[in-house]
């Protein structure tokens, strides 16, 4: 037996599919302080225009999200980071 469509045209039907749930990183290692100093941590978190990755990309949980945005622009005043990538022209 065929599944056909429920709108009659041929074509089969779509699959739904569950995205596996994200887990926070600083959660899985137990970790309570995200620290402004670690910059190397850091740069996972930002995109590659300086944008910070929001929550729903992440998978960080909301307490260690305010965390990470807060040590973000910290490290970003201290000169740790860059505000901003510098734009390719061309000529």
């Amino acid at each position: 037996m065929q599944m056909r469509s429920s709108s009659g045209d041929g074509k089969p039907p779509k699959k739904y599919y569950s995205a596996r749930k994200k887990y926070c990183a600083f959660c899985k290692d137990k970790i309570t302080l995200i620290d402004y100093k670690n910059h190397k941590n850091l740069e996972n978190f930002i995109s590659e225009t300086g944008r910070i990755f929001p929550a729903r990309v992440s998978g960080t949980c909301a307490y260690h999200q305010k965390q990470l945005s807060k040590a973000i622009k910290r490290a970003r005043q201290m000169a740790l980071l860059r505000f901003t990538e510098e734009k390719k022209r061309i000529t």
